[in-house]
């Protein structure tokens, strides 16, 4: 089973992907992961990454797309595939559907978290306490959410057709919204 799960930042896409991995026995792919990896490698594309998120842009879809179609094209993972936070914008969803037609896999479910922006922000600054991230300071956020809302629009309009979308209220309890899921994937 492939899944799509996207949202704001702040909205719960990692806690949720990590039940469904441990649940279906399946592979994580987290952008925002996979971003800090190479941040952490303190590579070339490391350090774009990390101007980048300090000025609140998302990164190119260049970067982002190559870093997937590795993932992707791993037999191993073959569907079994949850994708936490991509695609996040109409090229990189167009980019998916490429990528997994290529390897003979589709998208079974696609969740979109809804969540509104006072909740964001109190839950990145909580967030930014307990794990000291530094892309979750508060113009960071604000910046990161108006962009994502500017860039997903595309995507959720792309998606909403799909008879395997699904909108969340976001703005739910963590084992709410687990709950909610759970019906999804086992309908």
């Amino acid at each position: 089973m492939n899944i799509i799960l996207f949202g704001p930042p702040g909205a719960g896409k990692g806690t949720q992907s990590k039940y469904l991995v441990e649940k279906l026995k399946v592979f994580q792919i987290s952008t925002g992961d996979l971003l800090r990896e190479e941040i952490k490698k303190k590579s070339d594309i490391g350090k774009a990454i990390t101007d980048d998120m300090k000025r609140g842009k998302f990164i190119s879809d260049n970067i982002v797309n190559k870093l997937i179609e590795n993932l992707i094209s791993d037999p191993q993972k073959k569907n079994k595939l949850i994708f936490d936070g991509y695609p996040r914008s109409l090229s990189q969803a167009k980019n998916l559907d490429v990528l997994l037609k290529n390897s003979n896999q589709s998208i079974d479910l696609i969740l979109f978290l809804n969540v509104d922006k006072e909740t964001i922000i109190k839950r990145l600054e909580k967030r930014k306490i307990i794990e000291n991230r530094s892309d979750d300071n508060s113009h960071t956020i604000l910046a990161r959410y108006d962009k994502y809302m500017e860039t997903t629009q595309p995507v959720l309009n792309f998606y909403s057709d799909n008879p395997n979308f699904r909108e969340i209220d976001g703005g739910l309890e963590i084992n709410e919204i687990t709950r909610k899921i759970d019906a999804f994937i086992n309908v």
